[in-house]
């Protein structure tokens, strides 16, 4: 074959490489792409709503190795075993999209997003700069316009980020930048002892953004929370007092809009009112609660957001906007992004382009590859408009509160708190527990109930529902409503399914 196309015209052969022609099959890939693309449909999409079929095929990590054959090799294998591989990949795997899987802050499939996501997977663009990314860089300056017309502020910055635990860094950061500038340049060396505070019901990512930082674990300082799961206003005036009598440099307050466990709204208005006292930036991660301010029946429980420094929001969650889509919003219009994250890359940011320059803005990201995930959101907006993305929010929220009052009046159920968002916490009491005292042997059984429950829903594949102890309270369901998918029979079926899963408990 080598020689055949030495032997043509001008052939040019270097270092025992031919040059001339593409490497590649164009359409052998082509009819690969086809052919993968009605596999995508058949065994994804058009399945997304039926609940006839499993939300996992469950295999042990071993038997699943044997399975999918994952060795790499010197030679490539043939179309037809890839595409079976395709398929195999489908089949073992989560379906997210199932109108019963309720296992994360995340499910469902929007269609729009979707053909988006398709878009840019084939376009493989990256977002820094107008001349490599000119569409996506517009599209996301008008989400972030947008998205800041939620929140409450007549102007503003933002960027997208990969995950929600990202946007807590960057704000973590950028505070920190705006208490002192000249850490930039000089580092942490001859700081004071900067310390931050948070709720107990935070999202880990605080923690790990500290520690990322070089603040360090041991400046975060967790405010009590009540009964429901909010910061205590009350409690960050002492600490703030606290850390400031203790000689440290109190300088960021992290709110939550819509907890992790139990889906609590912090009082952002109070806390406000704390932080401007003592100087203190006020971020609020409102990447699981962010959505309801879409809703003007919900948006109630962000109250105050308007006042906050900056705000992290997921739009892949509550929105189905398909994940990875995260962004993080800031209040400062001055360019504080770029002057915390510039580092002026000469070969990239070159500012004698022919055109206008400001649209270049990668220089205000951590990253220089990035993904122009706000195209997700910005199609699926367009389609649906405010009013459907509303319908999803209100939709989901009811469809909590019918589940709420269907534990109520089922023997063996019984609700951990009445839930002000999307999360229903739950106990599930079999039969044989049911008459048994209150006491430490009590607990300790009914602590092994939920992890037995979920084996088995896993290895039947009937649904996904996480559960876990939190705040000294034995292991309970948490199910957490997001897909417009979902219907009321399907929180019906929670419930029963549960009980016949338990039925011999």
């Amino acid at each position: 074959c080598k020689q055949e196309m030495l032997q043509k015209k001008n052939a040019v052969l270097v270092d025992g490489v031919i040059l001339n022609g593409p490497i590649m099959d164009s359409k052998a890939g082509e009819k690969f792409v086809e052919e993968a693309c009605k596999i995508i449909m058949e065994e994804i999409v058009q399945k997304a709503d039926d609940v006839t079929e499993k939300v996992c095929e469950w295999q042990a990590p071993e038997t699943l190795k044997q399975i999918l054959d994952l060795e790499m090799r010197d030679s490539g294998e043939c179309h037809q075993k890839i595409l079976q591989l395709c398929r195999d990949v489908i089949k073992y795997s989560v379906k997210t999209n199932h109108p019963r899987f309720f296992n994360q802050l995340y499910a469902g499939i929007d269609y729009y997003s979707l053909v988006a996501r398709f878009i840019t997977e084939a376009l493989n663009p990256s977002v820094y700069t107008f001349e490599v990314s000119p569409v996506f860089l517009l599209v996301e300056e008008a989400v972030i316009k947008k998205m800041i017309e939620f929140i409450g502020w007549e102007e503003g910055d933002g960027i997208f980020n990969p995950g929600g635990s990202v946007s807590n860094m960057y704000a973590m950061n950028l505070a920190r930048y705006k208490f002192c500038p000249e850490i930039k340049e000089k580092g942490l060396s001859g700081l004071p002892r900067l310390v931050l505070f948070t709720s107990e019901e935070c999202h880990y990512s605080m923690k790990k953004a500290a520690s990322f930082l070089g603040i360090g674990t041991e400046n975060v300082y967790f405010i009590k929370t009540d009964e429901r799961g909010k910061m205590i206003p009350e409690e960050l005036e002492k600490q703030v007092q606290r850390a400031r009598k203790e000689g440290s440099a109190p300088f960021l307050v992290c709110a939550t809009a819509g907890t992790t466990v139990l889906g609590a709204f912090d009082p952002l208005d109070k806390i406000a009112d704390i932080c401007e006292k003592h100087g203190l930036w006020l971020h609020v991660d409102a990447s699981w609660g962010g959505s309801a301010l879409i809703s003007r029946k919900h948006r109630r429980l962000l109250h105050g957001i308007h006042r906050a420094d900056s705000v992290a929001w997921n739009p892949h969650k509550m929105l189905l906007a398909g994940i990875q889509c995260c962004a993080l919003l800031v209040k400062d219009s001055s360019g504080l992004l770029k002057k915390c994250y510039s580092a002026k890359a000469a070969y990239l940011f070159q500012q004698d382009k022919f055109y206008d320059v400001s649209y270049d803005t990668g220089d205000k990201s951590i990253q220089c590859s990035r993904r122009p995930d706000a195209f997700k959101f910005w199609l699926m907006w367009k389609a649906l408009g405010t009013t459907g993305l509303e319908e999803r929010v209100n939709r989901a929220l009811a469809l909590a509160r019918y589940l709420v009052e269907e534990i109520k009046k089922r023997e063996g159920f019984q609700l951990l708190w009445e839930p002000e968002y999307a999360n229903v916490c739950f106990w599930y009491i079999p039969p044989s527990l049911r008459k048994m005292e209150d006491g430490p042997e009590f607990w300790q059984k009914l602590h092994q109930i939920a992890p037995i429950i979920k084996e088995r829903m896993m290895k039947k594949g009937s649904m996904m529902l996480g559960y876990q102890p939190h705040r000294g309270k034995v292991n309970f369901f948490r199910q957490v409503v997001i897909s417009p998918q979902v219907s009321r029979e399907d929180m019906d079926f929670v419930l029963d399914e549960i009980e016949l899963l338990a039925k011999d408990l």
